[in-house]
Parts: C-alpha cells; structure tokens; sequence
C-alpha cells in the first residue's frame, strides 16, 4: 500500500456516518506501519466494541468501510476466515457485517463474510506453521496474494450499489 495519513484513512470510509469518522481510533501503531509491507489494513476499533475497519489501495485509490463484528460466540469447534483463509479455533472468527454504501445502505442492505475476530489476517498469512492441524498451508507469496486480492473484493462488494440502484 502506498503510504497514508490519518486523514486519508477517515476519508476512504465510504459507509461511514461523519460520527463515526469522527469517533474512529486508528490502530494504536498507526505511526509505525511499514507501508511498503502492508497489503491492507485492518483493526478492531479499541474504543467501540464490535467495530472495526478495512482499508484497502486498488489502483491507487485508498477505499475503506467499517464493518461490525456479530454479538457471541461461535460453538463451532473452528472455523475459517473468509479473507486470510486460516483455519482457527471457531471463537476466534467472527462474522462481520458493513453497511453498503451510498443509497443501499441507507436502506439497510449490507454485506457479511466470516473474518478473523481480531482483523489479524494481514498477519496470519505470513505465519510459517499451521495455525490448525489440519490445515494445509500453501506459499507464503500466494496466501499473501489472495489474501489482499479477498480484502478488495469484500470492499468492493460494499461500495457496488444494489441492483436497484445500478
């Protein structure tokens, strides 16, 4: 990703109320973050539970939503993340929804995929041993690759108007 600025990350939040932009954290290393080593970004929001966010550059345009993870537990003995695909203990995936946006949104119609509880995925991929037993690990490279190409793709459903709409 190219480098980005607080700013920048409040204004690529296209489902975003202006309170919510208002009251977003950023990531408490936000200050830190190699750039030229992140594929997206992701994280919980530490001062609203249930909140986080997905910033994604596709061709140079840096597009965001806030998503909402699901109240619970899963009982599911494990589950896999619909972004990293990682194989993890069922309580720490979570489903998480955003609200479409523009018209679509407003009229409640939103978007959901199952995500690791932590928004870690852009970690998770580069981990060199299975975080399951049974799960089977493809290269580092590929994982990282379609990790992020899964992130655009969730952002991207978000900002598409519906089929009323188009």
């Amino acid at each position: 990703m190219r480098p980005m600025t607080e700013i920048d990350v409040r204004e690529s939040l296209a489902n975003a109320t202006p309170d919510e932009v208002r009251q977003m954290a950023l990531p408490h290393d936000f200050v830190l973050i190699d750039w030229f080593h992140v594929d997206f970004l992701a994280w919980r929001d530490p001062r609203t539970r249930g909140r986080g966010y997905v910033v994604t550059d596709v061709d140079g345009v840096v597009s965001g939503v806030v998503v909402r993870a699901a109240e619970g537990t899963s009982r599911a003995r494990s589950a896999m993340c619909n972004l990293c695909h990682t194989m993890q203990p069922g309580d720490q995936v979570s489903l998480f929804t955003a609200r479409k946006a523009g018209a679509a949104g407003d009229h409640g119609d939103s978007v959901g995929t199952y995500i690791c509880a932590d928004l870690s995925c852009h970690e998770n991929v580069r981990l060199a041993l299975p975080l399951a037993p049974s799960e089977v690990r493809g290269s580092v490279d590929r994982r990282i690759d379609g990790t992020r190409r899964r992130a655009e793709a969730f952002v991207e459903r978000v900002l598409q108007p519906s089929h009323s709409e188009a």
